[in-house]
């Protein structure tokens, strides 16, 4: 059947998200970007060359950070109204506004941190160790030798509009531009959209329908590969030039500094993964294709369930049972958000004409989280839901635990509970039913969604990118057949022979927003490793592990990622986690050859 999306106005009310929390209407959102100029204007004068003792660096920290929220309020308003409907004319001139002040309101606050890395080593020392802000303190006195001129820190600043302008030309195209019409299979016309494609064909059952979605996608994005890469290499190049007028030694070094992580944490992530998780990937990749019965295995056909006879539906209202039988052995706190993000709308469930692809948590500070997906029916949301609420519940108790500027953990940390929360389903689902059927869609689904979708199609990303900011080093420019070759040698040296490298793979690096957000791809599975663990801490050692993970949650980004999961005993220094949930991902595709096995044999 073909799939035709409904408009925004047509969707029920009731499925999708309530931003009044953040702003009542569009016109008091209007009003308060309008007046970030000057609240941010007001604190420079009045502050600007004054932080020179305690009692005033603490002031101004504080008057900092509120109007760092007010942006925030902003900003997550104008991102989360625009997403839901990206051609919408006026949800565009309201992100306009968001994106023509930004830059003046963040040049009138740089004199904070230049004037605070210019104090007095012990001075600086002295406000790590009595004020209410160390962890921040601290990574702005890594970041000192790395600090430029006032002026040339202000006007970076107020550049922030022209630097971010390749991400947002790119969404621009993606989502608007971009008319992917239909495509044929049987004499039967199927509409498209990246909605559709992402969320209904890519994995679809029926091969046909599946492969010559794939074909008419990729045709379809190969038209617009040289402005694409144009943009890209615009980003990457922004990003070099800021290292070089920094002094790090590289893009990776400038980059990874944010993150508070070293680049040993990163190059591990991406090496062992690339050499240890491929072969049992593969082994998986050959168990979805003999359930599928498949004479050969491509690489349109990877997303694709182990079982598409048996694949549970859900409506949302019965997700809750899932979500709360999952997620509520976290106790009373979490249990709570739970219930606020079902009846209090942070959620938005339909699929519209317009609306953005993915999933996302978006959690202002301000007010509470806001939750983005796109809701199929398919069982295997209940993954997706929880690990959005997973970041949801970690940012509701970071910000009730921590201030402003120490309340966001390092990305690299950023994954953990989101990724969790997917553990905790899993080990719920396998006590729900002793079928073997069921038993097989569930460990399918979490090595299908989570471990293949976030460990390995975000770490073929992440290995794509560091080839990038290699060459990017070298002072080498990006075109769309040099970004094709590194991207298909990636997926190439990841599958081996094992799977058929379609034409139209060598695009997908067309396809995802992360390469515009810094070093993020390579998280997920820095994530996942914690949250792994975690789980598996949960599932055998009980209330201990949890009070440890929820201490761990409060802290939110006070911490750093090394020192935050030290609380629940895991060192990240070293190799050991990560080859720890390697080999837990090796014993459930064991463990789904043998339900596949005993499967084929009932089936004799």
């Amino acid at each position: 059947m073909s799939q035709k999306l409904p408009y925004r106005s047509d969707v029920p009310l009731n499925e999708t998200w309530d931003l009044s929390d953040l702003y009542k209407t569009s016109e008091e959102y209007e009003l308060a970007i309008r007046r970030l100029p000057e609240q941010a204007q007001q604190f420079k004068t009045q502050y600007e060359g004054q932080l020179n003792d305690l009692a005033t660096i603490e002031n101004a920290l504080k008057a900092y950070s509120e109007i760092l929220v007010d942006l925030d309020r902003a900003a997550n308003y104008s991102a989360l109204q625009l997403t839901v409907e990206t051609t919408d004319a006026e949800r565009q001139r309201l992100d306009a506004l968001l994106t023509s002040n930004y830059g003046d309101v963040m040049s009138r606050l740089s004199f904070v941190e230049t004037e605070l890395l210019s104090l007095d080593n012990d001075l600086l020392q002295q406000a790590i160790d009595s004020l209410d802000y160390p962890y921040y303190l601290q990574c702005l006195k890594k970041r000192k030798k790395y600090q430029l001129h006032p002026k040339a820190e202000e006007t970076l600043a107020n550049m922030s509009q022209a630097l971010g302008a390749p991400s947002h030309i790119y969404g621009i195209t993606k989502m608007l531009d971009i008319d992917f019409g239909v495509f044929e299979v049987d004499g039967q016309q199927f509409n498209m959209d990246y909605t559709t494609f992402e969320g209904i064909y890519e994995d679809h059952e029926n091969t046909s329908v599946r492969r010559e979605s794939f074909r008419h996608f990729s045709e379809t994005i190969r038209k617009y590969q040289h402005t694409t890469a144009a943009l890209y290499n615009s980003h990457v190049q922004n990003e070099k030039l800021e290292a070089d007028l920094r002094g790090y030694d590289s893009v990776i070094d400038f980059l990874l500094e944010e993150q508070d992580v070293t680049p040993d944490m990163y190059h591990r992530q991406i090496d062992i993964i690339m050499s240890d998780l491929a072969p049992i990937m593969r082994r998986y990749a050959k168990v979805v294709q003999r359930a599928n019965h498949l004479d050969e295995m491509k690489f349109e056909d990877l997303k694709i369930s182990v079982d598409p006879t048996f694949e549970p539906t859900i409506t949302i209202e019965e997700s809750k049972k899932y979500i709360y039988g999952a997620l509520s052995v976290l106790g009373d706190e979490y249990s709570s958000m739970l219930d606020d993000a079902y009846r209090h709308r942070w959620i938005d469930f339909p699929q519209n004409k317009g609306k953005e692809t993915g999933a996302y948590c978006a959690s202002p500070y301000a007010s509470h989280s806001y939750i983005f997906i796109s809701w199929t029916g398919k069982m295997t949301e209940a993954f997706v839901l929880a690990h959005e609420l997973g970041h949801a519940g970690h940012f509701t108790l970071a910000q009730k635990h921590q201030n402003f500027l120490q309340s966001e953990a390092s990305m690299y940390f950023v994954e953990a509970p989101s990724t969790m929360n997917e553990m905790l389903m899993l080990d719920y689902l396998l006590k729900q039913s002793n079928d073997i059927k069921f038993k097989r869609w569930a460990i399918g689904s979490i090595i299908a969604r989570t471990y293949y979708h976030n460990m390995v199609t975000h770490l073929l990303e992440a290995a794509y990118q560091r080839e990038v900011y290699y060459r990017v080093d070298k002072g080498e420019s990006l075109t769309a057949p040099i970004l094709n070759e590194i991207k298909k040698e990636v997926i190439t040296s990841f599958w081996g022979d094992d799977i058929h490298i379609s034409k139209g793979a060598e695009l997908t690096w067309m396809r995802q927003p992360h390469y515009y957000m810094g070093l993020y791809p390579y998280t997920y599975s820095a994530g996942l490793t914690v949250g792994t663990i975690m789980a598996q801490r949960i599932k055998n050692e009980g209330q201990v592990a949890i009070d440890e993970w929820l201490e761990i949650l409060k802290a939110g980004g006070s911490l750093s990622p090394i020192e935050l999961v030290k609380i629940a005993n895991i060192d990240l220094t070293t190799e050991q986690p990560l080859k720890q949930t390697i080999a837990y991902i090796n014993d459930l595709v064991t463990e789904l050859e043998k339900l596949t096995n005993q499967i084929e044999q009932e089936n004799l």
